[in-house]
Formats: structure tokens, sequence, C-alpha cells
């Protein structure tokens, strides 16, 4: 079993987001932990991409610092979950792969840790900002830049986020539409092998009737045909 820790990072809008695509080998887990403060909102989303055989289907586990399971999925091909925190520690995020015996699984999370505490400012609401020149003078709100400001990086955080979720789309569709390709060349290359072993035993067994009986491939013939 494999730990990641990873420190709790809060940006602009106070958020911490982490994605990552990893392998969980046949009957393995893979766990990983994130530091969360009290009232924090985790938001995990996840889903099998590949795997070498069978099913696109992974167990889960989410459990908090005291080692208490809060969300608990079994082989499931992808799911997503949100839980507000109510203990501040590690809270561990485990991905089972026991049940397998064979296939290995890929697995791509999206992992976002929200506050739903204001950020402290830094400035009155009240304070104005002179900007221009001479011939004219703009009044602006240092809140109203702030606010602006958030919401684009909000935007930006959920397109990218977005992005990143159809690109994992992408990648187990591809996997699916590669491994369903090379069943179908597999089978086709069968398929002819035999077609060709069948059209050469006729072709062998037809000229041996037009042969003479001391033929060398009399042997191939049954006795009755010799007499």
């Amino acid at each position: 079993m494999r730990y990641f820790f990873v420190a709790c990072i809060f940006s602009v809008v106070f958020a911490y987001e982490k994605d990552m695509t990893f392998t969980v080998p046949a009957g393995y887990t893979e766990c990983f932990y994130q530091k969360v403060l009290v009232n924090e909102i985790i938001d995990i989303e996840y889903q099998v991409i590949d795997a070498t055989h069978g099913e696109l289907d992974i167990s889960f586990q989410l459990a908090d610092p005291v080692g208490r399971v809060i969300v608990a999925d079994y082989k499931k091909p992808e799911n997503a979950h949100r839980h507000t925190s109510y203990l501040e520690g590690d809270y561990r995020f485990c991905f089972d792969n026991s049940f397998s015996t064979f296939s290995q699984k890929t697995v791509f999370f999206d992992l976002m840790i929200e506050t739903e505490d204001s950020p402290e400012k830094d400035y009155d609401e009240d304070k104005e900002m002179e900007l221009g020149n001479a011939a004219e003078t703009y009044m602006m709100r240092v809140k109203d830049i702030s606010e602006s400001v958030s919401k684009v990086k909000d935007h930006v955080s959920a397109a990218r986020r977005l992005q990143e979720l159809l690109s994992a789309h992408e990648a187990r569709d591809r996997n699916l539409a590669e491994d369903m390709c090379s069943r179908v060349m597999k089978w086709s290359l069968w398929q002819i092998a035999v077609m060709l072993l069948v059209g050469i035993t006729q072709v062998v067994f037809v000229k041996s009737l037009f042969q003479e009986p001391n033929g060398s491939i009399k042997k191939f013939v049954p006795n009755f045909l010799s007499q």
C-alpha cells in the first residue's frame, strides 16, 4: 500500500485542487492522504479509465482522521462525492483493487478542498481608488475589483476541471475502442487461420481422389476408396 501525503495549500479563493492518474495492480489497494481543516468541503470525483482485463471498476473508501469510513463504493466505474469535514486531520482516500486477480486498473481522480469561511479582507470595502488624468476621473471600489477577480478565478478553475474530466472520459473511451479493435483483430486472424487450414485440408483430400492408389497420398485416403 502506497501512502501519498500532500500539504494543504490555499489559493486566492481559499481552495486546493489536485488531480492524478495512477495504476492499481491486481490484488492491491492504493491510499492517499490529504490534510483537511474543520468545516472545509471535500469534493472528489474519480473514474476508471483503463483495465488490462475485465470490467472498468474499482472500490473506493473515504475515511476521517480517526479511521471512521465516511463513504464506501464497491466495484464502481466512476462516482463523485462531496463531504463537509467535522474533524481536522489527514483524511484517507483508498482505491481498492483487491477483488481483481489479474486485472490492473488505471484510475483518474480530481480532488478539491474548499472552505466555507470567507477570507479576511486587508482593505476597507468603502475605500475608493481614483484613476485617471486631468481630463477625467474614474472612481472604482476595491471590493468590485476583488469580486470580479474572484469570479474570473472561479470560472477558470471550473473550466479547467471540466476539461480534465472530459480528457479522462476521452482516455477511457479511447482505451475501450483500442481494446475492442485488438479483440476484433485477434478473432479475425484466428478465423482466417482456421479457414486456410480447412481449405488446404479439403484441397488435399479432393486431390487424393484423382491420384493413383500407389501414390504417396494414399495413406491419407480411407481404405474403401482404393477398392
